[in-house]
C-alpha cells in the first residue's frame, strides 16, 4: 500500500505544478506565436516532456523555468518553421489554370453514362490511341468484342451528345 501512495505523490505534485503554471505560460506564448492553439500545443508538449522526467525536474529549485525554456524553444522552432513555409509559399508562382471548356465537360458526362467496358474501349482507342488488337490483348477479349464495344460506345455517345446540343 505504501508503494502506491509513494508513486501517486509525485504525480500529485506535478498536477499542482501544472495547474499553477499552464495558463500563464500559454498567455506568454500566445502573444509570441499569435495563435492560441499553437501556444497550447507548445505548452502541452513542454509539460509532457517535464512529466517524463518529473523525478529529476521536480527536484529543481525552479522546475517552472525548465518547462518555460522548453516551451519557448518549441515555440521558436515552430515560429521559424512557419516562417520557412511562408517564404517558400511566397516564392511559388501562382498558376492560373482555366476551367474545362463546355465540350469537354459534356464529353466526360456522356462517357460516364456508358457501361464500363464500352467506356474503357472508347477511351483506350480514341484518347490513348491503342489499336483494337492492343485493347483486345489488354482486356483479354476477342478483337470482335472490342469492335462491338467501340461501336456501341460511339453510338451511345453520339446519342448523348446530340441530346445536349
Amino acid at each position: 500500500m505504501s508503494v502506491v501512495v509513494a508513486r501517486a505523490e509525485p504525480f500529485r505534485e506535478f498536477d499542482e505544478f501544472y495547474a499553477a503554471n499552464y495558463q500563464g505560460l500559454c498567455l506568454q506564448l500566445l502573444v509570441y506565436l499569435g495563435d492560441l492553439a499553437e501556444a497550447q500545443d507548445v505548452v502541452q508538449e513542454a509539460f509532457c516532456r517535464a512529466l517524463k522526467k518529473w523525478q529529476q525536474i521536480g527536484a529543481y529549485d525552479e522546475p517552472g523555468a525548465w518547462v518555460r525554456r522548453v516551451a519557448w524553444n518549441l515555440a521558436i522552432h515552430r515560429f521559424r518553421r512557419q516562417g520557412t513555409v511562408t517564404r517558400f509559399l511566397r516564392r511559388q508562382r501562382l498558376e492560373v489554370v482555366p476551367g474545362p471548356d463546355p465540350t469537354r465537360v459534356a464529353l466526360i458526362a456522356a462517357l460516364a453514362t456508358l457501361p464500363p467496358n464500352h467506356r474503357r474501349a472508347v477511351v483506350l482507342h480514341h484518347m490513348v490511341q491503342l489499336s483494337i488488337a492492343e485493347i483486345a490483348q489488354q482486356e483479354d477479349v476477342a478483337e470482335g468484342t472490342v469492335k462491338s464495344w467501340l461501336s456501341r460506345g460511339r453510338a451511345a455517345l453520339a446519342a448523348q451528345l446530340d441530346q445536349e446540343a
